[in-house]
């Protein structure tokens, strides 16, 4: 279905319900949820051969989706009747596979160091260099600190990482070594390098439009991911992930296309990939399952953090957290909107579009303060329609994560909680002012402007 005008709207075409008239936003009936979704359906197939693909297609997006609404649908039973463990039997299978996926690695390494130090001959040689190269890419990832995010150390952001010690101390965590901010509307915690520093992600448009208790949550539910179980963040799963992922990369099939290849070249590519087929076919298939494995203690951690913040931050600060997040679309388009407004001033000054010689260019706090005004007038007839959208399509942040509707359906039949941490005016300031380069950096880097 399509957008439809303002002026169409005093009617739903549907039901005849009245439905809400705001040009700004999408123009939908809550009674009969027409227009819900107002992305264009796909055009009719060219012929009836395209038709069938295009329906054995659908179906089978659609038995993948049941499949995943059903996994999804029991984790959240089972942590809603407080009957999911940390340790389950996912959780021992999915590091067994994980140990396997590791040995395989350490037997090829120990196969190319063999070949490289006492092979008799020069090809088997070549072979070792293979085999390591093979298990160079196939090496765990410690991760390191992006080039171009810009970086927070402690004496950078002295209150900010003082929030972020209460935050982490009242949690039983660990403080925060590195705080990165960057242009996202997303949040996120981690651990890098041998010494496995603490890295917290800030996205400046999440930050920005979030009130005070809404921000305490934020920090909560990302430094709550030390304590709340989920092992699809340790180094074990993690990289066990990251191996299988490569493996199917590596083998995935790229037949030789060139018209003007000869026939022993297209030999060639054809053998190579009947040998790598099966090698294929078998990581993707250990890859799902171990995606598959992790689903249920991954999506209940996060449903823990959910809990950790509320708890930390107050019930409502915890449901206004999530309620925001559903928002992403709207941010993004309210971005590209400012972004475009700047253009036009700019060509009417003359004074240059997209170019940007220095963050100092652009005020600290103008293009963050609009973005979060526009956010606090959306109607709650919009934010209703994002809600049943969630559920009606199960979405959700990333794919890591559960349906945001779920979340929040989590957290509101939990009995409300008051915050048990806070931080006065003076506070936020501080942070805002210690945040204010960073966010003139990244409003430079999105092209920002009064």
């Amino acid at each position: 279905m399509t957008r439809v005008r303002a002026a169409d709207a005093a009617l739903c075409p549907a039901c005849s319900s009245p439905v809400a008239d705001d040009p700004r936003f999408t123009t939908w009936c809550p009674s009969c949820e027409w227009n819900l979704d107002p992305s264009p359906a796909p055009g009719p197939a060219a012929s009836d051969r395209e038709q069938r693909r295009a329906d054995r297609r659908r179906r089978r997006d659609e038995a993948a989706r049941r499949t995943v609404r059903t996994r999804v649908e029991r984790v959240y039973a089972a942590v809603a009747a407080d009957r999911s463990a940390v340790r389950d039997p996912a959780w021992l299978g999915a590091n067994a596979l994980a140990g396997a996926v590791h040995l395989t690695t350490l037997c090829l390494a120990a196969c190319a160091l063999g070949l490289l130090v006492a092979a008799p001959t020069w090809p088997l040689r070549v072979l070792g260099l293979f085999v390591a190269a093979l298990v160079h890419s196939l090496r765990p990832r410690l991760g390191r600190l992006p080039r171009n995010t810009v970086r927070l150390y402690r004496g950078d952001a002295p209150e900010l990482f003082a929030l972020t010690d209460r935050v982490a101390e009242a949690l039983g965590g660990r403080p925060v070594d590195v705080v990165l901010v960057t242009a996202e509307f997303n949040a996120g915690f981690g651990r890098i390098g041998l010494r496995r520093r603490n890295v917290l992600r800030l996205g400046l448009p999440l930050w920005a439009v979030l009130a005070p208790g809404r921000r305490l949550a934020l920090l909560g539910h990302e430094l709550g991911h030390q304590v709340n179980g989920d092992s699809r963040r340790g180094l074990w799963l993690r990289s066990a992930l990251a191996a299988l992922d490569e493996w199917e990369e590596l083998t995935r099939p790229a037949l030789y296309r060139q018209s003007f290849g000869t026939f022993v070249e297209l030999a060639a590519s054809a053998a190579l990939q009947l040998l790598l087929r099966p090698v294929n076919l078998a990581a993707r298939a250990l890859l799902g399952l171990l995606e598959r494995l992790t689903l249920r203690t991954g999506q209940a951690a996060e449903y823990r953090a959910d809990r950790l913040a509320a708890d930390l931050a107050g019930t409502e600060a915890g449901l206004g957290l999530l309620r925001t997040l559903m928002l992403r679309a709207t941010v993004d388009t309210t971005l590209l909107r400012m972004r475009a407004e700047r253009g036009r001033r700019a060509r009417r000054t003359g004074t240059g579009t997209g170019t940007h010689t220095g963050a100092a260019a652009v005020p600290a706090t103008g293009p963050w303060e609009e973005l979060a005004a526009q956010l606090t007038d959306v109607p709650a007839l919009e934010r209703e329609r994002r809600l049943r959208l969630s559920a009606r399509e199960f979405g959700t942040v990333d794919r890591s994560h559960p349906p945001t509707h779920l979340r929040l359906a989590m957290l509101e039949a939990l009995p409300p909680t008051a915050a048990r941490l806070q931080a006065d005016v003076a506070d936020w300031a501080a942070i805002d002012a210690e945040l204010a380069p960073a966010a003139r950096q990244v409003a430079a880097d999105l092209e920002l402007g009064h």
